[in-house]
């Protein structure tokens, strides 16, 4: 007989919330612990390689960002995204 010896995989997690829901934020932060995910405040402020020059060349071929979720924080307030 053979057992399922497949083990529960669990993703790490990361909750953003908007840094405009200061409450919600420390509500989620006391509520998760760091074994269910890290809860963070939204740090973006824009677009991190604006320049007053133009550059020649873009050498970042793709953006690191997987999942835009600036509509998840206008809407909600927070979003979840895997790490």
């Amino acid at each position: 007989m053979f057992r399922n010896s497949a083990k529960a995989v669990t993703v790490p997690l990361l909750l953003i919330v908007s840094r405009t829901e200061l409450a919600r934020y420390a509500h989620l932060k006391f509520t998760f612990d760091s074994q269910t995910g890290d809860v963070v405040l939204d740090r973006r402020v824009g677009e991190r390689r604006w320049r007053q020059k133009r550059v020649g060349a873009e050498k970042r071929s793709v953006d690191r960002r997987q999942q835009d979720i600036t509509r998840d924080l206008e809407a909600s307030g927070w979003a979840l995204v895997s790490r």
